[in-house]
């Protein structure tokens, strides 16, 4: 009988970071409060005593608060207290920021929130600032996790499911290999952990003396929203890799899907920045596969200005592709990037683009052509399993649970009726 206790579990929630920290913490609750119904159940029948008694002695013994006697509920609290640690956050006149934690730590396991590409006003001790950059985001989690090892806290996670920096992973030339070097700081500073999502190279994974990076994947939430449109898995169905460096991420979708797999290839100019999704460095682009009459779906793990995924999906249209629907596992929509959607939206150019809630949005979660899929639920789930010291590579590795979606979904087709009468005939 493995009872999950939560009592050393803390998470300090940095400006930005906050709505996604506490859609976590919600499913924590709920995980937490499932595991202590059920071993109190377990107890009640193993001693012969009543599940109220059973949820009293669990209570005492591991010093869980209760959502009052716990003759009456015999369940966790929902509080957000038992998990979220309250923090002052002030940005002072000269830009310096100070984070400054009100209740002991000393001894926890501490998670620490951030959402580096938060844009929208966030609120402070001080009053709401507006667009905080990267860089501001960044020092928030250095004075924080400063704050937390002050503390005393036994053991820092960061949770950041945009990995800071992480295109500047290689040197062409008398430049810093900045997404190691800040990966660097963070283990400088304490932090045992880093989880995050779809971290655009897997070379900054290897940057790290002893700390451990948990690169994690939406693959199968974005699977399990392909099946839910109706008919899309059905069509003649080709997954296309945007360019060269997401090769192995559509592979796997192909893989999976046992659909075929296309490339578009791309040249660029590295003379020149991009600067918006009409401006960008790309010179010109090769498609090598067949899309003719095809719904074509694309996997990326990054969307920024978006100009080179127009552009692919541009040139897919014009090689004959009847529908496009691309993933994101990291939807930033940079500078204007949203209207050029909109534009390419009414234009034809895709049917969808799937993002998660990675980055917090506001705009573009209203338009009709975006779906919006939460991974809340998988990074609670590895946060989890990291606080009881378990095993989290069957969420790493996340194969097997999609090849029982998709045969499950294949199962259910196949006992749907084969004949559906229409009313006109």
């Amino acid at each position: 009988m493995k009872y999950l206790n939560p009592a050393n579990l803390a998470i300090i929630a940095c400006p930005g970071g906050e709505v996604f920290a506490d859609e976590v913490i919600a499913h924590l609750k709920h995980k937490y409060r499932q595991s202590f119904n059920q071993t109190t159940e377990e107890l009640a029948k193993r001693y012969n005593i009543s599940v109220e008694q059973a949820a009293l002695q669990l209570d005492l013994s591991n010093k869980i608060v209760v959502r009052g006697p716990a003759s009456q509920s015999g369940t966790i609290n929902g509080d957000d207290k038992r998990f979220k640690v309250p923090v002052k956050f002030t940005v002072f006149p000269n830009g310096e920021i100070k984070s400054e934690i009100l209740e002991s730590i000393r001894g926890k396991d501490v998670y620490i929130f951030q959402d580096v590409e938060n844009r929208y006003p966030l609120n402070f001790s001080s009053g709401v600032v507006n667009n905080l950059s990267i860089n501001d985001h960044l020092m928030t989690i250095f004075v924080t996790i400063d704050a937390a090892r002050q503390a005393g806290a036994e053991r820092i996670t960061l949770v950041i499911p945009n990995y800071p920096y992480a295109r500047q992973h290689k040197a062409k030339g008398r430049e810093g290999l900045s997404a190691s070097r800040i990966g660097k700081i963070f283990e400088s500073l304490g932090v045992n952990h880093i989880i995050t999502l779809d971290i655009h190279s897997r070379d900054i994974m290897n940057a790290f003396n002893k700390m451990r990076l948990e690169n994690l994947h939406a693959s199968y939430q974005i699977i399990q929203t392909l099946t839910k449109m109706d008919g899309i898995l059905n069509d003649d169905f080709v997954v296309v890799s945007p360019d060269t460096g997401a090769v192995d991420r559509n592979k796997f979708y192909a893989s999976a899907l046992k659909k075929p797999l296309a490339l578009l290839y791309k040249e660029r100019d590295y003379s020149r920045v991009s600067k918006d999704a009409s401006q960008t460095n790309i010179s010109q682009i090769r498609l090598l596969g067949n899309v003719h009459e095809k719904t074509v779906f694309m996997a990326d793990d990054i969307l920024g200005t978006g100009g080179t995924l127009i552009k692919g999906m541009r040139l897919l249209k014009e090689n004959g592709a009847r529908r496009i629907i691309c993933s994101i596992s990291l939807p930033l929509f940079s500078g204007d990037a949203l209207s050029h959607f909109d534009e390419a939206y009414r234009e034809g150019l895709f049917y969808r683009i799937i993002g998660t809630n990675a980055v917090y949005q506001e705009e573009v979660i209203k338009r009709e052509w975006y779906v919006n899929v939460n991974i809340s639920r998988l990074f609670a789930h590895v946060i989890s399993r990291l606080h009881q010291n378990q095993s989290v590579s069957s969420l790493l590795d996340n194969a097997a649970i999609i090849n029982r979606l998709l045969s499950q979904k294949v199962s259910e087709s196949q006992h749907e009726l084969p004949f559906v009468h229409n009313e006109n005939e």
